[in-house]
């Protein structure tokens, strides 16, 4: 289909590298929108073409040149625009020479936030940024508003500028190296959200407080008519308060909240304004977790502000089966349940996934929220597994070292486990932690293994009936794999290839 196009004339003629396609679809739709202005292109990427063959196929017979496998210094001095893929590294000596050319360096993501004509919502956060897109882009679909969803999420919007009207909504998934790049225009969306904070990405932003600062970006630069929706269960969050120019929501799972929603029994109440609207969905909720619950609340917000009906936003809550890769289940063998969170890349992602399989450690958590019901598995928001009770839980983690601490996520393995299976980097590292921690509980066993393969027949000889095998690494992929999902997939494939082994199951 012919889409329409928004027309810039400042991209008209001008020579434009392209620095990073990638394989999410910010450097493809990046590419397509400045051939559509006329633009000279020139991709590069250090991948090479076998390894881009997904992306390249999308620009199939464009009028680009690519520089594939390497880069070279004169596609960034003798340019008129660089647009960075915001996950190249702020050292890289192809950036200084753009700089040291005057070279205009840019984003995808920030060439659409100058140019889109309708009210964008930003979802950023350590962990549950992918849920919160999803499930608030779903609730306004159900509510008949116009709704564009893409970021970080995996999706470029702007090839599709041209059909987005001022009374659409944006929903966007943004990453902090996004948001570093955002700040340097001064726009923050028109409603903010941040899930939660803990460390990531330290090899990147070297410090906790370098990480804040960019999350902080999407808050910056809000007017009094926005609207910013936090995590008031983060320490961290309740912090920003004081910097908050737009109108502060707050979605809990242990507090009453005047401005926001919270938990009470089997009900999320939300406050806004003197009026309370409630969203009687809990006892249905598929997916499993406090921190999806945080989620569905943080989407919930957004939902409302934006007037979408109760009935549409209880009926995706009560449909919405989970992401591929975030507590995705996958099959039973022999009464061993499989699990795949390749997703959770960071130890509290992980440490949120294992939890989601303890009822006791579930409720300890809901006291405030008078949601205990005596550490029993009929939680209203915790619903059972599939097949009914679990055992305990066979772990496989590990993988790049993104340089934060996993001492909490090796605290959480000793008390929420019975065997952890290693692999990657920090396979070694997460393994003395383990050994060196003392306590009442018995630590479990630790198995390193050398690859992904490896792990899964292991964790199939240990694992007995009843037993839940969870991947959930608490580290990126990059050491072994393209991305999480790639290493989700080989995981799905090597858990079928054990249910072939075992027909009888």
């Amino acid at each position: 289909m012919d889409r329409k196009l928004v027309k810039n004339e400042c991209y008209k003629n001008k020579k434009v590298t392209v620095m990073g396609l990638g394989l999410f679809g910010g450097g493809v739709g990046a590419t397509k929108f400045l051939v559509s202005q006329g633009a000279d292109i020139t991709v590069t990427d250090l991948k090479s073409a076998d390894g881009l063959s997904a992306s390249l196929k999308l620009l199939n017979g464009l009028p680009v040149k690519f520089r594939l496998g390497k880069h070279y210094e004169e596609d960034f001095s003798n340019i008129d625009l660089l647009i960075v893929n915001p996950a190249v590294s702020n050292d890289s000596r192809f950036l200084q020479i753009a700089r040291d050319n005057d070279v205009c360096i840019d984003t995808e993501l920030n060439i659409f936030f100058k140019l889109c004509p309708a009210p964008v919502i930003g979802v950023t956060g350590s962990n549950g940024k992918s849920t919160t897109t999803t499930l608030l882009g779903k609730m306004l679909k159900e509510g008949k508003i116009k709704t564009w969803i893409g970021g970080n999420i995996g999706v470029s919007l702007l090839e599709y500028l041209g059909e987005i009207k001022p009374n659409d909504v944006v929903v966007i998934e943004i990453s902090s190296f996004q948001l570093e790049y955002l700040s340097r225009i001064e726009i923050s969306p028109h409603i903010s959200i941040v899930t939660n904070i803990a460390p990531n990405h330290l090899d990147r932003h070297k410090t906790l407080e370098n990480y804040i600062d960019a999350k902080k970006a999407i808050i910056h630069y809000q007017k009094e008519d926005d609207y910013v929706i936090l995590n008031y269960d983060d320490p961290i969050l309740r912090k920003w308060e004081s910097e908050i120019k737009s109108s502060v929501l707050w979605f809990s799972t242990m507090k009453e909240m005047e401005q926001g929603a919270f938990l009470n029994k089997n009900e999320i109440v939300f406050n806004h304004n003197s009026k309370s609207t409630v969203i009687p969905c809990s006892k249905k909720i598929k997916i499993k977790g406090i921190h999806n619950l945080q989620n569905i609340m943080a989407a919930s917000c957004a939902a409302i502000v934006m007037h979408a009906d109760v009935e549409a936003i209880n009926n995706v809550i009560t449909n919405f089966s989970g992401l591929e890769h975030r507590l995705e289940y996958v099959c039973s063998i022999n009464g061993v349940q499989y699990y795949n969170d390749s997703k959770a890349t960071t130890p509290e992602a992980a440490i949120a996934g294992i939890r989601a399989f303890d009822s006791l450690c579930e409720s300890d958590q809901y006291q405030a929220g008078n949601l205990v019901r005596g550490g029993q598995r009929d939680h209203p928001f915790s619903p059972p597994l599939k097949g009914g009770d679990i055992g305990e839980v066979v772990l496989i983690a590990g993988g790049y070292n993104k340089k934060v601490s996993l001492h909490q996520f090796a605290q959480e393995c000793v008390k929420n486990t019975k065997y952890v299976i290693l692999i990657g980097e920090t396979a070694k590292n997460i393994q003395e932690l383990i050994q060196n921690m003392k306590g009442e509980k018995a630590q479990p066993e630790v198995y390193v293994a050398t690859s992904l393969d490896e792990s899964v027949r292991k964790a199939s000889e240990v694992a007995e009936a009843g037993d839940v095998v969870l991947l959930s690494p608490a580290c990126a992929s990059y050491d072994m794999f393209t991305n999480y999902e790639e290493r989700g997939k080989k995981f799905k494939e090597l858990v079928a290839q054990l249910d072939i082994c075992n027909p009888a199951s």
